[in-house]
Formats: C-alpha cells, sequence, structure tokens
C-alpha cells in the first residue's frame, strides 16, 4: 500500500470528521433544550443528570470494548456499526414519552457514540504518524469546536422552532452522510490476526464500572451516602473490578491489557483525562442550566451564550495541533492547557444570578482553550507510547477513563447542586413567607413561576452551579501535576500503514 498524500489522507479522513461531528452532536445539540425536555416529561433535577449519566455511563462502558474490537476487526466496519446503533438510539429517543425511556434510548446513543469516539483515533493512528498526528488531531479538535458550537445553536433553534424532540432527529442524516462517506473514502490495512474476545473480562468490566456509577449517581439523593445501599453496590462493584483484572492477567486477549499501566506516560494521562473529563462534561452540562434558570435565556440564547467556549477550544485545538506536528513538541502546550484549565474553573466558580455576561465569556473562553490544548494531545501521548498493535486498546483507555471522569463528574456535581439548590430554594422561600409548593428536586420552569419565587429559583441555580464549577477547579491542578511527571518521548514517524506495508514485505524479503 503506497503512502498517502495529504490531499488523500484528508479525503479519507472526510468521513471520520463527520462521524466526530455526529458523536459530538448527540450531546451538545441536547444541552441547551435539556431543561425544557425534563420539565415537559414531568422530570426532577436527579432525572435531568441521569439523561447525561446514561449516555455517559454506556459511552465509558463500551469504549474499551471498541478499542479491543479495532485492534481484532476491520475498523471500517465498526465504525460503520457505531454509526447505525447511533442512529437508531436517536430515532428512539426523539420518540420518548416518559424520563425513562428517554434515559434507556440515550444510553442506546452512547454505545454508538462510544464505538465513534474510540475509533475515530485509532483509525487516525492508521493514516498518519504520530509527528503527524498533532496536524490533523488538530483539525478533529476544530470539528469537534464546530459541533460544540452547531450543538447548542441548532438544538435552542429547534426547541423554541419546531419542537425538541427534533434535537434527537438532527444527527440522523449527519450520521447516514458519514455512513456512505466512509465506504467510499476509507481504505486501511487487513489486520492479520487469530480473533480471541474477552467475553468475561468484558462483562466484569462493564458491569463493575455501571454499578460505581450507578452508586455515585443515586447516593446522597435515593440513599444516604453511607447505607446498606452503599456498601451493596460499592462491594459488587469492586468485586467485579477485582475480578475482572484477575481475568485480564491470563487471558491471551485482555480487553485492557494490563502491560499497558507499566508505562509512566500512559498512568499520567490517564490521571489528567480524567480530571478533562469532569470539566469538560460538567462545564457542557451544567452551563445550560445556568444560562436557562439562572439567568432566564430561552434555549437559543443558551446557546448562543455558550460560543466564546468554543471558540477558545476551536483555535487553541487547531493552532496548537499544527504547532506539535512542526516543533515535535507537546508537554509545554499542555502544561499551559492545565494553567488555563484551573484558572477558568476557579473563575466560573465566583458566578451568581447577577455576573456579567462579558466577564462569563472571558472564563468559558479560558476553559475552551485550556480544553484545546489538551483533549486531543492526551490521546496523542498514548498512541506514542504504545505499540502499534495495542493502539485501540490505548486509545480507548483514554477514551474511557475521560467519559468515566466526565459520568463522575456529572453525578456527583449533579447531586451537589440539587441539595445546593433544594435548601437554598427551601431558606428564600421560608425568608420571603412564601408556602414551598412541595416539588422536591423538580427542575423549574422559571417563567412560570412567579416573580418573587423566580428571583429565589434564579440565586438558588446560580450560587449552586458557581459552588460546583469552585469544586471541580482543583482538578485543573492535578491534571498538572500528571502533565508535570510526563516525560516528553519524540513523536514517531511512522502511520499504521507505513507499518502494515513494513508488515506486508517481510515474507518477500524472507
Amino acid at each position: 500500500m503506497p503512502a498517502m498524500t495529504h490531499r488523500q489522507i484528508l479525503e479519507a479522513m472526510s468521513g471520520l470528521m463527520l462521524g466526530m461531528f455526529v458523536a459530538v452532536l448527540s450531546s451538545t445539540v441536547v444541552s441547551t433544550s435539556l431543561p425544557r425536555i425534563v420539565s415537559d416529561l414531568g422530570g426532577s433535577q436527579s432525572g435531568y443528570t441521569w439523561v447525561v449519566t446514561s449516555t455517559l455511563l454506556a459511552l465509558t462502558v463500551s469504549t474499551p470494548i471498541w478499542g479491543k474490537l479495532a485492534d481484532l476487526f476491520d475498523r471500517k466496519v465498526l465504525v460503520q456499526t457505531g454509526l447505525i446503533i447511533f442512529v437508531t438510539g436517536s430515532v428512539l429517543a426523539g420518540l420518548s414519552t416518559s424520563m425513562s425511556w428517554l434515559i434507556a434510548c440515550r444510553a442506546i446513543q452512547g454505545i454508538g457514540v462510544g464505538g465513534l469516539t474510540a475509533l475515530v483515533q485509532v483509525i487516525l493512528s492508521d493514516l498518519v504518524s504520530p509527528r503527524e498526528r498533532g496536524r490533523y488531531a488538530g483539525y478533529l479538535g476544530a470539528v469537534f469546536g464546530v459541533g460544540t458550537v452547531a450543538g447548542p445553536l441548532i438544538g435552542g433553534v429547534v426547541t423554541d422552532s419546531i419542537g425538541w424532540r427534533w434535537c434527537f432527529y438532527i444527527g440522523v442524516p449527519f450520521a447516514l452522510a458519514a455512513f456512505v462517506v466512509l465506504q467510499k473514502t476509507l481504505d486501511l490495512p487487513r489486520h492479520r490476526r487469530e480473533v480471541k474476545l474477552d467475553y468475561l473480562g468484558a462483562t466484569l468490566i462493564a458491569g463493575g464500572a455501571s454499578t460505581l456509577l450507578i452508586w455515585v449517581s443515586l447516593a446522597g439523593q435515593n440513599y444516604d451516602w453511607l447505607s446498606w445501599q452503599t456498601a451493596a453496590l460499592v462491594g459488587a462493584g469492586v468485586a467485579m473490578i477485582v475480578a475482572a483484572i484477575a481475568v485480564e492477567r491470563r487471558v491471551r486477549e485482555p480487553l485492557i491489557p494490563l502491560n499497558l499501566f507499566s508505562r509512566r506516560t500512559v498512568v499520567l494521562a490517564v490521571i489528567a483525562s480524567i480530571a478533562v473529563g469532569i470539566a469538560m462534561f460538567g462545564t457542557s452540562v451544567f452551563l445550560s442550566q445556568y444560562m436557562q434558570i439562572a439567568r432566564g435565556k430561552s434555549p437559543t440564547e443558551s446557546g448562543l451564550l455558550t460560543i466564546p467556549m468554543v471558540v477558545g477550544l476551536f483555535v487553541a485545538s487547531t493552532l496548537i495541533g499544527r504547532r506539535v506536528s512542526r516543533t515535535g513538541r507537546y508537554k509545554h502546550v499542555m502544561l499551559i492547557g492545565t494553567g488555563l484549565l484551573t484558572i477558568g474553573l476557579a473563575l466560573m466558580g465566583t458566578l451568581d444570578e447577577t455576573t456579567s455576561l462579558v466577564e462569563l465569556s472571558a472564563f468559558m473562553l479560558l476553559v475552551g482553550a485550556g480544553l484545546g490544548m489538551l483533549m486531543q494531545n492526551l490521546v496523542l501521548v498514548v498512541q506514542n507510547a504504545v505499540p502499534h498493535t495495542e493502539i485501540g486498546s490505548g486509545s480507548s483507555l483514554i477514551a474511557f477513563f475521560r467519559s468515566m471522569g466526565g459520568a463522575l463528574g456529572v453525578s456527583v456535581l449533579g447531586a451537589l447542586l440539587a441539595s445546593k439548590a433544594s435548601s437554598s430554594i427551601a431558606a428564600g422561600l421560608a425568608t420571603a413567607g412564601v408556602k414551598a409548593g412541595g416539588t422536591g428536586d423538580r427542575v423549574p420552569a422559571i417563567h412560570e413561576l412567579p416573580p418573587v419565587v423566580a428571583r429565589i429559583v434564579e440565586h438558588a441555580y446560580g450560587s449552586g452551579i458557581a459552588e460546583i464549577f469552585a469544586a471541580a477547579a482543583p482538578l485543573g491542578l492535578v491534571a498538572m501535576i500528571a502533565v508535570a511527571l510526563m516525560h516528553e518521548e519524540p513523536l514517531g514517524t511512522r502511520s499504521g500503514i507505513d507499518i502494515a506495508r513494513e508488515r506486508d514485505a517481510l515474507p518477500q524479503a524472507a
């Protein structure tokens, strides 16, 4: 297979970029409409959190499975399968009549997005060497930024005009287009390996991760943190993870090769990815609530107001990707990214319902730039550190822990917000002499409330959301320490196609 030109690489990447756009759109298009969706379906703050968590949970537990499949099967077929699963979940989600139905369909979407998230990065490693990968990863980062910009805007306009159900249908034509483009443009080397799947390991890892995430999501709301339910869920989750480790040690084709954790760069990248996941998903999820509940904005206005964060992400990922490819150096820009992320989150921790939108825009710009400098480069350093035969598992490992961090972060921060908002609203109503309506943690429709009550709710959510941003800020420092401890290794100069070409030439040389 001859070396690919820049134009051929871009043609082959066109379907991947459409797939990435679909993956981003699935989460961002619904972010601005979530308050309206949950209100229409009679949901609560815990339900709001679960609409997001269910997708992250499915994405998290399926990512390592997709990554391992990428080391064993045709990657083109796998990414197309992910698109089909995503389309199925999207259509069913648009037909939802209850919160339970919506949450289940969002989980199906998450399985499809898990495949897209893991496989896009793996396939890129087939096409481009690590040294050149920063440049093309920057393009994917730019698509991520466009999807993040377009998603809330599309979601807001669609929700305000034809209804929130179309937020789920809107990604279907993009997914179908990606399927067709991949079929026409993507030509990858075949993997000549005996296939042996680790079914037991996959079951135990998925079960353990799911159980622990369910515990975190429900603790403090449905039962106390110190309770028999906590003991049962934590005990079951830990037992399954321990059993999974034992299985992974002895099987021939482990789902997550444990030898990956013997590499210092991989371990540090995993730690940083958890922090990035919490910051990325937590910021996007709760910013929409801040805009619509604390500031009384419409879904469309909410989408427009998040543009500064996406501009920061778009510009940083594009420029930094090209710089990394040109210089071969990545550590210093990643350190700058962790600094910007930490500062941005800390500043967002000072919000309330009266904060200037200009100030908020500056804070979001910092957070977006920090994420843009980190996200693609964390995958790059791991791909550069592991053998090409394990690049699927290594890439999915980063996506797995980033999603795990996001799911944990959304669950814990959502529980913190529910508790803070509930107590603040109760205290405010008592002070104002207004009798509480007994709606529990029901997400309020701010425009339907009396002015006195609306001001109390706006303050409760404004200060409560600020509190969760402040709680997330120290995680930026954790990411900074992890990146600082990394050893900067020279970026490789061979792509997956180069390796396949050399491998195929060996029998002839013999």
